[in-house]
Protein backbone atom coordinates (compact mmCIF):
# COMPACT_ATOMS: atom_id res chain seq x y z
CA UNK A 1 0.00 0.00 0.00
CA UNK A 2 2.95 2.31 0.74
CA UNK A 3 4.69 1.48 -2.51
CA UNK A 4 4.43 3.21 -5.87
CA UNK A 5 0.80 3.01 -6.86
CA UNK A 6 -0.78 3.85 -10.16
CA UNK A 7 0.17 7.29 -11.33
CA UNK A 8 -2.30 10.14 -11.51
CA UNK A 9 -2.25 12.48 -14.48
CA UNK A 10 -2.18 16.24 -13.95
CA UNK A 11 -2.54 19.12 -16.39
CA UNK A 12 1.25 19.42 -16.55
CA UNK A 13 1.38 16.00 -18.14
CA UNK A 14 3.51 14.45 -15.36
CA UNK A 15 2.52 11.37 -13.39
CA UNK A 16 2.90 11.40 -9.56
CA UNK A 17 2.82 8.34 -7.32
CA UNK A 18 0.09 8.17 -4.67
CA UNK A 19 1.95 7.67 -1.38
CA UNK A 20 0.15 7.47 1.97
CA UNK A 21 0.98 10.32 4.36
CA UNK A 22 1.46 7.70 7.09
CA UNK A 23 4.54 6.29 5.31
CA UNK A 24 8.01 7.81 4.74
CA UNK A 25 8.49 9.23 1.26
CA UNK A 26 10.70 6.98 -0.86
CA UNK A 27 14.23 8.29 -1.40
CA UNK A 28 13.93 11.08 1.25
CA UNK A 29 16.40 11.03 4.19
CA UNK A 30 14.88 10.34 7.61
CA UNK A 31 13.97 13.56 9.45
CA UNK A 32 15.74 14.43 12.69
CA UNK A 33 13.49 16.43 15.02
CA UNK A 34 14.64 18.85 17.73
CA UNK A 35 13.81 17.63 21.21
CA UNK A 36 13.17 19.76 24.31
CA UNK A 37 15.98 19.29 26.81
CA UNK A 38 13.72 19.11 29.82
CA UNK A 39 11.51 21.83 31.29
CA UNK A 40 14.52 23.61 32.86
CA UNK A 41 15.54 24.65 29.35
CA UNK A 42 12.58 27.04 29.28
CA UNK A 43 12.64 28.32 32.84
CA UNK A 44 13.60 31.89 33.63
CA UNK A 45 17.11 32.12 35.05
CA UNK A 46 18.01 34.91 37.50
CA UNK A 47 21.48 36.03 38.67
CA UNK A 48 22.06 38.78 41.23
CA UNK A 49 25.28 40.79 40.70
CA UNK A 50 27.44 42.16 43.50
CA UNK A 51 25.83 45.62 43.28
CA UNK A 52 22.30 44.20 43.64
CA UNK A 53 21.36 44.34 39.95
CA UNK A 54 19.26 41.35 38.89
CA UNK A 55 19.89 39.73 35.50
CA UNK A 56 17.00 37.61 34.18
CA UNK A 57 16.78 35.69 30.92
CA UNK A 58 14.37 33.41 29.10
CA UNK A 59 15.54 31.20 26.27
CA UNK A 60 13.51 31.39 23.05
CA UNK A 61 14.33 30.14 19.59
CA UNK A 62 14.94 32.79 16.94
CA UNK A 63 17.50 35.12 15.40
CA UNK A 64 16.30 38.19 17.30
CA UNK A 65 16.27 39.00 21.00
CA UNK A 66 14.56 41.58 23.21
CA UNK A 67 16.68 43.06 26.00
CA UNK A 68 15.92 45.89 28.36
CA UNK A 69 16.33 47.53 31.74
CA UNK A 70 13.32 47.82 34.06
CA UNK A 71 13.48 50.24 36.99
CA UNK A 72 11.24 50.22 40.05
CA UNK A 73 10.33 53.84 39.46
CA UNK A 74 7.15 55.56 38.31
CA UNK A 75 4.60 58.26 39.02
CA UNK A 76 3.67 56.63 42.35
CA UNK A 77 7.18 57.46 43.64
CA UNK A 78 6.92 61.21 42.98
CA UNK A 79 5.42 62.13 46.37
CA UNK A 80 8.54 64.10 47.42
CA UNK A 81 9.12 65.52 43.93
CA UNK A 82 7.31 67.48 41.26
CA UNK A 83 4.59 65.43 39.58
CA UNK A 84 5.47 64.48 36.00
CA UNK A 85 9.14 63.47 36.29
CA UNK A 86 8.48 59.92 35.02
CA UNK A 87 6.61 61.36 32.05
CA UNK A 88 9.66 63.53 31.28
CA UNK A 89 12.06 60.58 31.59
CA UNK A 90 9.92 58.52 29.21
CA UNK A 91 10.08 61.25 26.56
CA UNK A 92 13.82 61.88 27.11
CA UNK A 93 14.77 58.21 26.77
CA UNK A 94 17.17 57.24 23.98
CA UNK A 95 18.34 60.84 23.52
CA UNK A 96 22.04 61.85 23.64
CA UNK A 97 24.27 60.10 26.18
CA UNK A 98 27.93 60.12 27.21
CA UNK A 99 28.80 57.85 24.24
CA UNK A 100 26.16 58.82 21.70
CA UNK A 101 25.86 62.41 20.53
CA UNK A 102 22.20 62.30 19.51
CA UNK A 103 19.10 60.15 19.15
CA UNK A 104 19.95 59.71 15.45
CA UNK A 105 23.32 58.22 16.37
CA UNK A 106 21.59 55.73 18.69
CA UNK A 107 19.10 54.75 15.98
CA UNK A 108 21.89 54.30 13.41
CA UNK A 109 23.79 52.06 15.84
CA UNK A 110 20.69 49.92 16.36
CA UNK A 111 19.99 49.84 12.63
CA UNK A 112 23.25 47.94 12.06
CA UNK A 113 21.72 45.08 14.06
CA UNK A 114 18.18 45.50 12.73
CA UNK A 115 17.15 46.95 16.07
CA UNK A 116 14.33 49.14 17.38
CA UNK A 117 13.99 50.80 20.78
CA UNK A 118 11.21 51.97 23.07
CA UNK A 119 10.65 53.38 26.56
CA UNK A 120 7.43 53.15 28.58
CA UNK A 121 6.73 54.64 31.99
CA UNK A 122 3.83 53.41 34.11
CA UNK A 123 2.71 54.07 37.67
CA UNK A 124 5.28 51.73 39.19
CA UNK A 125 7.86 50.88 36.50
CA UNK A 126 9.91 52.50 33.77
CA UNK A 127 11.15 50.22 31.02
CA UNK A 128 13.91 50.76 28.42
CA UNK A 129 13.79 48.03 25.75
CA UNK A 130 15.57 47.11 22.53
CA UNK A 131 14.74 44.35 20.03
CA UNK A 132 17.66 43.46 17.76
CA UNK A 133 19.69 40.65 16.23
CA UNK A 134 21.02 38.44 19.05
CA UNK A 135 24.55 38.75 17.63
CA UNK A 136 24.54 42.43 18.58
CA UNK A 137 23.89 41.75 22.29
CA UNK A 138 27.13 43.41 23.47
CA UNK A 139 26.29 46.63 21.59
CA UNK A 140 22.68 46.58 22.82
CA UNK A 141 23.57 46.19 26.53
CA UNK A 142 26.26 48.88 26.20
CA UNK A 143 23.67 51.22 24.67
CA UNK A 144 21.02 50.42 27.31
CA UNK A 145 23.49 51.05 30.15
CA UNK A 146 24.44 54.40 28.63
CA UNK A 147 20.79 55.42 28.06
CA UNK A 148 19.71 54.53 31.60
CA UNK A 149 22.76 55.73 33.57
CA UNK A 150 24.47 58.40 31.46
CA UNK A 151 21.88 60.54 29.65
CA UNK A 152 23.11 64.07 28.83
CA UNK A 153 19.71 65.74 29.43
CA UNK A 154 20.75 68.81 27.48
CA UNK A 155 18.74 72.06 27.72
CA UNK A 156 17.63 71.66 24.11
CA UNK A 157 16.34 68.10 24.71
CA UNK A 158 14.49 69.16 27.85
CA UNK A 159 12.84 72.06 26.00
CA UNK A 160 11.78 69.73 23.17
CA UNK A 161 10.35 67.36 25.77
CA UNK A 162 8.33 70.20 27.32
CA UNK A 163 6.82 70.92 23.91
CA UNK A 164 6.08 67.24 23.27
CA UNK A 165 4.35 66.85 26.66
CA UNK A 166 2.23 69.99 26.17
CA UNK A 167 1.14 68.65 22.77
CA UNK A 168 0.35 65.21 24.25
CA UNK A 169 -1.75 66.73 27.07
CA UNK A 170 -3.68 68.81 24.55
CA UNK A 171 -4.21 65.77 22.34
CA UNK A 172 -5.35 63.71 25.35
CA UNK A 173 -8.21 66.13 25.99
CA UNK A 174 -9.27 66.13 22.33
CA UNK A 175 -9.32 62.38 21.68
CA UNK A 176 -12.65 60.76 20.81
CA UNK A 177 -11.67 57.82 23.05
CA UNK A 178 -11.53 59.16 26.63
CA UNK A 179 -10.38 55.86 28.18
CA UNK A 180 -6.82 57.06 29.08
CA UNK A 181 -8.29 60.18 30.72
CA UNK A 182 -10.90 58.15 32.62
CA UNK A 183 -8.22 55.72 33.82
CA UNK A 184 -6.32 58.67 35.32
CA UNK A 185 -9.48 60.00 36.92
CA UNK A 186 -10.55 56.66 38.45
CA UNK A 187 -7.09 56.13 39.98
CA UNK A 188 -7.13 59.66 41.39
CA UNK A 189 -10.58 59.04 42.89
CA UNK A 190 -9.70 55.59 44.30
CA UNK A 191 -6.31 56.55 45.81
CA UNK A 192 -6.69 60.26 46.44
CA UNK A 193 -3.31 62.06 46.67
CA UNK A 194 -1.27 58.91 47.33
CA UNK A 195 0.86 56.33 45.44
CA UNK A 196 -0.97 54.97 42.35
CA UNK A 197 -3.46 57.83 42.59
CA UNK A 198 -0.78 60.37 41.67
CA UNK A 199 -1.01 61.72 38.12
CA UNK A 200 0.83 59.63 35.52
CA UNK A 201 0.95 62.56 33.10
CA UNK A 202 2.90 65.72 33.82
CA UNK A 203 0.55 68.58 34.82
CA UNK A 204 0.82 71.59 32.48
CA UNK A 205 1.96 73.87 35.32
CA UNK A 206 4.95 71.58 36.04
CA UNK A 207 6.38 71.45 32.52
CA UNK A 208 8.46 74.62 33.05
CA UNK A 209 9.53 73.66 36.58
CA UNK A 210 11.20 70.34 35.72
CA UNK A 211 14.84 70.82 34.71
CA UNK A 212 18.11 68.85 34.78
CA UNK A 213 18.66 69.40 38.52
CA UNK A 214 15.19 68.11 39.40
CA UNK A 215 15.66 65.07 37.15
CA UNK A 216 19.13 64.30 38.58
CA UNK A 217 17.78 64.57 42.14
CA UNK A 218 15.06 62.02 41.32
CA UNK A 219 17.40 59.70 39.38
CA UNK A 220 19.89 59.70 42.26
CA UNK A 221 17.21 58.25 44.55
CA UNK A 222 15.53 55.73 42.27
CA UNK A 223 17.97 54.66 39.54
CA UNK A 224 20.06 52.44 41.79
CA UNK A 225 21.20 48.88 40.85
CA UNK A 226 19.10 47.22 43.58
CA UNK A 227 15.95 48.72 41.96
CA UNK A 228 16.85 47.51 38.45
CA UNK A 229 16.47 44.33 36.40
CA UNK A 230 18.29 43.62 33.15
CA UNK A 231 15.96 41.21 31.34
CA UNK A 232 16.49 39.41 28.06
CA UNK A 233 14.54 36.98 25.89
CA UNK A 234 16.14 34.96 23.11
CA UNK A 235 19.73 34.96 24.42
CA UNK A 236 21.96 32.71 26.53
CA UNK A 237 21.93 33.59 30.21
CA UNK A 238 25.72 33.44 30.68
CA UNK A 239 26.22 35.82 27.76
CA UNK A 240 23.76 38.33 29.24
CA UNK A 241 25.39 38.13 32.69
CA UNK A 242 28.81 38.71 31.11
CA UNK A 243 27.53 41.84 29.32
CA UNK A 244 25.87 43.06 32.55
CA UNK A 245 29.15 42.73 34.44
CA UNK A 246 30.95 44.57 31.67
CA UNK A 247 28.61 47.56 31.35
CA UNK A 248 26.48 47.76 34.52
CA UNK A 249 28.82 46.75 37.34
CA UNK A 250 30.78 49.53 39.04
CA UNK A 251 29.49 52.19 36.64
CA UNK A 252 29.35 55.78 37.95
CA UNK A 253 26.04 57.35 36.80
CA UNK A 254 26.08 60.87 35.38
CA UNK A 255 24.20 62.25 38.42
CA UNK A 256 26.84 60.94 40.82
CA UNK A 257 26.35 59.18 44.13
CA UNK A 258 25.59 62.18 46.33
CA UNK A 259 22.96 62.52 49.02
CA UNK A 260 19.51 61.36 47.88
CA UNK A 261 16.15 62.53 49.18
CA UNK A 262 15.21 58.96 50.03
CA UNK A 263 12.94 56.41 48.42
CA UNK A 264 9.19 56.71 48.96
CA UNK A 265 8.01 53.38 50.39
CA UNK A 266 4.38 54.40 50.98
CA UNK A 267 1.76 51.68 50.79
CA UNK A 268 -1.32 52.48 48.68
CA UNK A 269 -4.26 53.77 50.72
CA UNK A 270 -7.62 53.18 49.07
CA UNK A 271 -9.95 56.13 49.73
CA UNK A 272 -12.77 55.88 47.21
CA UNK A 273 -14.54 59.03 46.05
CA UNK A 274 -15.70 60.76 42.90
CA UNK A 275 -14.02 62.96 40.29
CA UNK A 276 -16.26 64.76 37.83
CA UNK A 277 -15.21 66.71 34.73
CA UNK A 278 -17.96 68.63 32.96
CA UNK A 279 -17.03 68.66 29.28
CA UNK A 280 -18.82 69.40 26.03
CA UNK A 281 -18.51 66.16 24.03
CA UNK A 282 -20.84 67.24 21.23
CA UNK A 283 -18.07 68.19 18.79
CA UNK A 284 -15.84 65.14 19.33
CA UNK A 285 -15.58 63.59 15.90
CA UNK A 286 -13.22 61.31 13.99
CA UNK A 287 -13.39 61.90 10.26
CA UNK A 288 -16.50 62.88 8.29
CA UNK A 289 -18.88 60.68 10.35
CA UNK A 290 -19.70 62.45 13.62
CA UNK A 291 -19.52 60.46 16.85
CA UNK A 292 -22.68 60.85 18.96
CA UNK A 293 -22.42 62.99 22.07
CA UNK A 294 -21.73 60.65 24.99
CA UNK A 295 -21.28 60.82 28.73
CA UNK A 296 -18.65 58.44 30.12
CA UNK A 297 -18.81 56.86 33.57
CA UNK A 298 -16.26 54.58 35.23
CA UNK A 299 -17.07 52.89 38.55
CA UNK A 300 -14.38 50.95 40.41
CA UNK A 301 -13.79 49.03 43.64
CA UNK A 302 -10.53 47.96 45.27
CA UNK A 303 -9.42 44.44 44.30
CA UNK A 304 -6.00 43.10 45.35
CA UNK A 305 -2.28 43.11 44.65
CA UNK A 306 -0.83 40.83 41.96
CA UNK A 307 1.25 39.25 44.75
CA UNK A 308 -1.86 37.91 46.56
CA UNK A 309 -3.53 34.55 45.93
CA UNK A 310 -6.82 36.30 45.12
CA UNK A 311 -5.27 37.92 42.05
CA UNK A 312 -6.14 34.89 39.87
CA UNK A 313 -9.87 34.81 40.88
CA UNK A 314 -10.04 38.56 40.20
CA UNK A 315 -8.48 38.02 36.76
CA UNK A 316 -11.09 35.31 36.02
CA UNK A 317 -13.87 37.62 37.27
CA UNK A 318 -12.66 40.41 34.99
CA UNK A 319 -12.69 38.02 32.03
CA UNK A 320 -16.17 36.80 33.00
CA UNK A 321 -17.47 40.41 32.99
CA UNK A 322 -15.70 41.19 29.69
CA UNK A 323 -17.68 43.61 27.56
CA UNK A 324 -16.75 46.01 24.79
CA UNK A 325 -18.35 48.40 22.33
CA UNK A 326 -21.87 48.13 20.95
CA UNK A 327 -20.50 47.63 17.40
CA UNK A 328 -18.22 44.67 18.17
CA UNK A 329 -18.82 41.60 16.03
CA UNK A 330 -17.87 37.97 16.54
CA UNK A 331 -18.63 34.91 18.62
CA UNK A 332 -17.36 33.35 21.87
CA UNK A 333 -13.72 34.12 21.04
CA UNK A 334 -14.57 37.83 20.98
CA UNK A 335 -16.16 37.64 24.43
CA UNK A 336 -19.75 37.92 23.18
CA UNK A 337 -20.91 35.58 25.96
CA UNK A 338 -19.50 37.72 28.78
CA UNK A 339 -21.89 39.28 31.29
CA UNK A 340 -21.52 42.85 30.09
CA UNK A 341 -22.52 41.74 26.58
CA UNK A 342 -25.37 39.44 27.58
CA UNK A 343 -26.84 41.55 30.42
CA UNK A 344 -26.03 45.07 29.28
CA UNK A 345 -25.15 45.66 25.62
CA UNK A 346 -27.55 43.05 24.21
CA UNK A 347 -30.47 44.30 26.33
CA UNK A 348 -29.97 48.04 26.20
CA UNK A 349 -29.46 49.21 22.62
CA UNK A 350 -28.71 52.78 23.73
CA UNK A 351 -25.56 51.73 25.63
CA UNK A 352 -22.56 52.64 23.49
CA UNK A 353 -19.92 50.81 25.54
CA UNK A 354 -19.58 48.66 28.66
CA UNK A 355 -16.14 47.23 29.42
CA UNK A 356 -14.50 45.74 32.51
CA UNK A 357 -10.87 46.57 33.42
CA UNK A 358 -8.58 45.21 36.12
CA UNK A 359 -5.52 47.21 37.22
CA UNK A 360 -3.20 45.47 39.69
CA UNK A 361 -0.06 46.67 41.49
CA UNK A 362 2.36 45.44 44.16
CA UNK A 363 0.16 46.53 47.06
CA UNK A 364 -3.35 47.09 45.69
CA UNK A 365 -5.64 46.74 42.69
CA UNK A 366 -8.73 48.22 41.08
CA UNK A 367 -11.56 46.47 39.24
CA UNK A 368 -13.71 48.91 37.27
CA UNK A 369 -16.39 49.10 34.60
CA UNK A 370 -16.40 51.83 31.95
CA UNK A 371 -19.76 52.65 30.37
CA UNK A 372 -20.92 55.34 27.95
CA UNK A 373 -24.31 56.48 26.71
CA UNK A 374 -26.33 59.53 25.70
CA UNK A 375 -26.31 62.23 28.46
CA UNK A 376 -30.10 61.87 28.92
CA UNK A 377 -29.68 58.22 29.97
CA UNK A 378 -26.83 58.62 32.45
CA UNK A 379 -29.01 57.85 35.48
CA UNK A 380 -30.24 54.58 34.01
CA UNK A 381 -26.74 53.66 32.83
CA UNK A 382 -25.29 54.11 36.35
CA UNK A 383 -28.14 52.01 37.76
CA UNK A 384 -27.41 49.17 35.30
CA UNK A 385 -23.64 49.17 35.94
CA UNK A 386 -24.19 49.29 39.71
CA UNK A 387 -26.53 46.30 39.44
CA UNK A 388 -23.84 44.36 37.56
CA UNK A 389 -21.41 44.92 40.44
CA UNK A 390 -23.98 43.58 42.93
CA UNK A 391 -24.84 40.59 40.75
CA UNK A 392 -21.16 39.59 40.77
CA UNK A 393 -21.76 38.33 44.33
CA UNK A 394 -24.61 36.09 43.15
CA UNK A 395 -24.55 32.62 41.64
CA UNK A 396 -21.79 31.85 39.16
CA UNK A 397 -22.69 29.29 36.51
CA UNK A 398 -20.24 26.47 35.85
CA UNK A 399 -20.45 27.02 32.09
CA UNK A 400 -19.71 30.76 32.23
CA UNK A 401 -16.89 30.17 34.74
CA UNK A 402 -15.27 27.49 32.58
CA UNK A 403 -15.63 29.74 29.53
CA UNK A 404 -13.96 32.66 31.37
CA UNK A 405 -11.11 30.43 32.59
CA UNK A 406 -10.54 29.00 29.11
CA UNK A 407 -10.59 32.48 27.60
CA UNK A 408 -8.11 33.76 30.20
CA UNK A 409 -5.73 30.85 29.54
CA UNK A 410 -6.07 31.39 25.81
CA UNK A 411 -5.32 35.12 26.10
CA UNK A 412 -2.32 34.42 28.36
CA UNK A 413 -0.81 31.88 25.99
CA UNK A 414 -1.48 33.95 22.85
CA UNK A 415 0.13 37.04 24.37
CA UNK A 416 3.19 35.00 25.34
CA UNK A 417 3.73 34.11 21.67
CA UNK A 418 5.24 37.59 21.34
CA UNK A 419 8.88 38.00 22.37
CA UNK A 420 8.51 41.60 23.68
CA UNK A 421 5.56 40.49 25.84
CA UNK A 422 7.63 37.65 27.31
CA UNK A 423 10.39 40.18 28.00
CA UNK A 424 8.01 42.48 29.89
CA UNK A 425 6.52 39.57 31.82
CA UNK A 426 9.98 38.31 32.83
CA UNK A 427 11.19 41.79 33.83
CA UNK A 428 8.11 42.80 35.82
CA UNK A 429 7.83 39.50 37.71
CA UNK A 430 11.54 39.41 38.62
CA UNK A 431 11.44 43.10 39.62
CA UNK A 432 8.54 42.41 42.00
CA UNK A 433 9.28 38.89 43.29
CA UNK A 434 12.87 37.95 42.22
CA UNK A 435 11.39 34.98 40.36
CA UNK A 436 8.88 34.18 37.61
CA UNK A 437 5.82 31.97 37.46
CA UNK A 438 5.80 30.10 34.17
CA UNK A 439 2.69 29.95 31.94
CA UNK A 440 1.88 26.34 32.85
CA UNK A 441 1.89 27.29 36.56
CA UNK A 442 -0.47 30.21 35.93
CA UNK A 443 -2.76 28.01 33.82
CA UNK A 444 -2.90 25.48 36.66
CA UNK A 445 -3.89 28.23 39.12
CA UNK A 446 -6.57 29.53 36.73
CA UNK A 447 -7.97 26.00 36.40
CA UNK A 448 -8.34 25.71 40.18
CA UNK A 449 -10.68 28.74 40.52
CA UNK A 450 -14.11 27.73 41.84
CA UNK A 451 -17.44 29.64 42.03
CA UNK A 452 -16.86 30.03 45.78
CA UNK A 453 -13.57 31.88 45.08
CA UNK A 454 -15.38 34.39 42.84
CA UNK A 455 -18.08 34.96 45.44
CA UNK A 456 -15.47 35.40 48.21
CA UNK A 457 -13.42 38.05 46.40
CA UNK A 458 -16.53 39.95 45.26
CA UNK A 459 -17.99 40.01 48.79
CA UNK A 460 -14.72 41.45 50.09
CA UNK A 461 -14.65 44.00 47.28
CA UNK A 462 -18.23 45.22 47.82
CA UNK A 463 -17.44 46.27 51.41
CA UNK A 464 -15.33 49.17 50.08
CA UNK A 465 -16.48 52.64 49.07
CA UNK A 466 -16.76 52.99 45.28
CA UNK A 467 -14.47 55.13 43.14
CA UNK A 468 -16.30 57.04 40.41
CA UNK A 469 -14.99 58.99 37.40
CA UNK A 470 -17.46 60.93 35.25
CA UNK A 471 -16.76 62.85 32.04
CA UNK A 472 -19.13 64.79 29.76
CA UNK A 473 -22.59 66.25 30.34
CA UNK A 474 -23.28 65.28 33.96
CA UNK A 475 -26.64 66.99 34.48
CA UNK A 476 -28.46 63.71 35.24
CA UNK A 477 -25.61 61.98 37.10
CA UNK A 478 -26.82 60.50 40.43
CA UNK A 479 -25.04 61.75 43.53
CA UNK A 480 -22.07 59.83 44.92
CA UNK A 481 -24.14 58.99 48.02
CA UNK A 482 -26.79 57.32 45.84
CA UNK A 483 -24.16 55.23 44.01
CA UNK A 484 -22.57 54.22 47.31
CA UNK A 485 -25.94 53.31 48.83
CA UNK A 486 -26.85 51.21 45.77
CA UNK A 487 -23.58 49.28 45.95
CA UNK A 488 -24.00 48.62 49.65
CA UNK A 489 -27.35 46.84 49.04
CA UNK A 490 -26.20 43.24 48.78
CA UNK A 491 -29.58 41.81 47.74
CA UNK A 492 -29.17 42.99 44.13
CA UNK A 493 -32.91 43.46 43.66
CA UNK A 494 -33.75 45.93 40.93
CA UNK A 495 -36.81 47.59 42.57
CA UNK A 496 -34.74 48.81 45.52
CA UNK A 497 -32.03 50.12 43.20
CA UNK A 498 -34.67 51.77 41.03
CA UNK A 499 -36.05 53.70 44.01
CA UNK A 500 -32.55 54.79 45.05
CA UNK A 501 -31.82 56.34 41.65
CA UNK A 502 -35.25 57.91 41.25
Amino acid sequence: RCGLAAGRSYSGGGAYPSVSLACPLPGVPKAVFAAAEGRERFETRVTVLENGLRVASQNKFGQFCTVGILVNSGSRHEAKYLSGISHFLEKLAFSSTAQFGSKDEILLTLEKHGGICDCQASRDTIMYAVSADARGLDTVVNLLADVALKPRLSDEEIEMTRMAIRFELEDLNMRPDPEPLLTEMIHAAAFRDNTVGLNRFCPVENTDKIDRDVLHSYLRSYYTPDRMVLAGVGIEHEQLVECARKYLLGVEPVWGTGQSRGVDRSVAQYTGGIIKVEKDMSDVSLGPTPIPELTHIMIGLESCSFLEDDFIPFAVLNMMMGGGGSFSAGGPGKGMFTRLYLNVLNRHHWMYNATSYHHSYEDTGLLCIHASADPKQVREMVEIITREFILMAGAVGEVELERAKTQLKSMLMMNLESRPVIFEDVGRQVLATNTRKLPHELCALIGQVKPADIKRVVTKMLHKKPAVAALGDLTDLPSYEHIQAALSSKDGRLPRLYRLFR
